[in-house]
């Protein structure tokens, strides 16, 4: 059965140990269990080079052993990815620049910000799939346009207090549960539009 959890790779180490296009590879193909002799069919590939990179990514963390079989006479050992996905932190690379935090138009501000965000929703969706449970999140998307730069100014002011309100309607009662709304713009890319609000 494939695992679809994703895991969160915060270690410097252990992201290394995965971004090799053939660990990659490996990682792809271990989304369901088996052995290094299956994938190096797949990978047409020998089987002791195959072999030395798995053992790396066990070691690393990153797959699991998942049982033997008897196969022509060998008992072989399967493995499978611990997660049906990884997410590296984007702090292994560095932190971005501390920005003040009322300064909402700079761009380093919304690099952080979304970087909080992908560890903090990677690490409670893998906690909730450990759980047997689906984490409930919420995604808006709109293309808008701006005819000035300050134009994004005044649709922030605007947008700042439309939520405000909003917010003040949805206050948390007692042993609800709390959710972090975050809300960024940046420049579309040329071509590319967003199926979302109109």
């Amino acid at each position: 059965m494939e695992n679809t959890a994703p895991t969160l790779i915060e270690d410097a180490e252990k992201a290394r140990q995965a971004m090799t296009p053939l660990r990659l590879r490996m990682l792809a193909l271990l989304r369901e269990p088996a052995s290094a002799a299956t994938l190096a069919a797949a990978l047409a590939l020998p089987r002791q080079k195959v072999g030395y990179h798995l053992h790396a990514l066990e070691k690393a963390g990153l797959v699991t052993p998942a049982g033997e079989r008897q196969r022509r006479g060998f008992t072989e050992r399967l493995f499978v990815a611990r997660a049906g996905s990884f997410v590296v932190d984007p702090a292994i690379l560095g932190a971005p620049p501390a920005t003040e935090k009322q300064d909402r138009f700079a761009a380093e501000h919304l690099v952080a910000r979304s970087a909080e965000t992908v560890r903090e929703v990677t690490r409670m969706q893998a906690a909730a799939a450990e759980e047997g449970t689906r984490l409930i999140t919420f995604t808006i998307e709109a293309d808008i346009g701006f005819a000035a730069p300050r134009d994004v100014e005044a649709f922030t002011e605007r947008l700042t207090a439309m939520v405000a309100e909003l917010a003040g309607e949805f206050a948390p009662p007692e042993g609800g549960r709390r959710y972090r709304l975050l809300i960024g713009g940046h420049p579309a890319i040329k071509g590319k539009t967003t199926a979302g609000i109109n």
